[in-house]
């Protein structure tokens, strides 16, 4: 038999874990890349600024800390699902 505190806290951990999962796949898409703010090491930002070929959009990614702040990669990935306006 489970205690009444071994549920909430099984359910506190399942409704943590869903939440981390469904932010991480969310990602934050700009149309010129001046207009990323601080981007975080690790995190990635969509820029859908026509320099990819169609079907693709740039990706932006904070990729590696350096003295100067985050360096930026950028690489063109296939564009996932319809184009929003």
């Amino acid at each position: 038999m489970i205690t009444y505190a071994v549920r909430c806290l099984l359910a506190l951990t399942a409704s943590l874990a869903l939440s981390l999962v469904t932010t991480a796949a969310t990602a934050q898409t700009f149309s010129r890349e001046q207009d990323i703010p601080d981007l975080r090491l690790g995190q990635r930002v969509m820029v859908d600024d026509g320099s990819c070929p169609a079907g693709q959009i740039k990706e932006v990614l904070g990729s590696q800390m350096t003295t100067s702040g985050v360096l930026r990669t950028r690489k063109c990935i296939q564009r996932l699902g319809t184009k929003k306006r």
